[in-house]
């Protein structure tokens, strides 16, 4: 069995201080009431081990204290006074182990709850990697809380962008720079800024975003209680490619080859 040492730190040192105090009263030189020394110590016992070890050094501390208090009298027995001054330590020491137990009890009940708060975060967002549609959540300052990974695979977004926290329209920007978008250049400046207010608004009318491989994405914005934005991109390629204008083939393809080229050029620059 695991010894608890701090469940018998409080209540020990407790002990080794009136016993100190004890001798050196008898055989040095007279000694103040240690009482304030006493409730230190409780509360101290109460925010390492709980309300049970404080108690446990509370009640060593008043035996204590009565047993110096009697040996200080010229006469036995306690007076009024005496007997005033240990219920009021005991009420003190008590009160101390109490509220200081409570407090700690408090103090770890929160530490829990935050574990397993960050335990379900950390599970919710491996599950969210799993998924291919993409997902994005924004502050209230529409900066980047989380990127998945179905998000940053669309975007060839790296890592260490995602997890720099970007704002929203660092992301539209690099959608840009990389080629992502199956727009010609002069109209992804106005894309960019519809997206932009629209996500501000809090908008949450679906739109389909063509991407330079083919691929075609319904992007929804739902706004969060906290003022932040959920953004979500869901693959709906097979959906919606069917209905393309086959006489428009191979304008795709060019936009689709220029993209490519332009994101190579890129990367090969960074």
């Amino acid at each position: 069995m695991r010894f608890d040492w701090r469940a018998i730190s409080g209540p020990a040192l407790t002990a080794i201080i009136a016993l100190t105090t004890f001798a050196v009263d008898r055989y040095v030189i007279f000694m103040p009431n240690p009482a304030p020394l006493f409730v230190c110590i409780v509360a101290l016992a109460s925010s390492v081990s709980g309300t049970t070890s404080g108690l446990a050094s509370a009640a060593i501390a008043v035996v204590s204290s009565a047993l110096l208090f009697l040996d200080h009298r010229a006469t036995p027995g306690f007076g009024m006074s005496d007997v005033a001054r240990m219920l009021m330590l005991a009420a003190t020491a008590a009160g101390t182990a109490v509220i200081t137990g409570l407090l700690r009890q408090k103090w770890v009940d929160a530490f829990v709850a935050e574990q397993e708060e960050h335990a379900t975060a950390a599970r919710l967002a491996s599950a969210l990697d799993q998924v291919d549609i993409g997902i994005v959540l924004l502050d209230s300052d529409t900066r980047a809380e989380f990127i998945n990974r179905a998000f940053r695979d669309y975007f060839a977004l790296s890592d260490a962008q995602a997890d720099s926290r970007p704002p929203f329209i660092a992301l539209m920007y690099h959608g840009r720079d990389t080629g992502a978008y199956e727009l010609p250049e002069d109209e992804l400046g106005a894309f960019i800024a519809e997206r932009t207010e629209k996500m501000r608004t809090g908008d949450s009318t679906p739109i389909n975003i063509n991407l330079a491989d083919g691929q075609v994405l319904r992007f929804s914005c739902t706004a969060l209680p906290d003022g932040g934005r959920m953004l979500s991109y869901t693959p709906v390629t097979d959906l919606v490619r069917h209905t393309d204008d086959p006489a428009k083939a191979d304008y795709y393809r060019s936009l689709r080859g220029g993209a490519r080229n332009a994101a190579r050029q890129l990367r090969a620059a960074e």
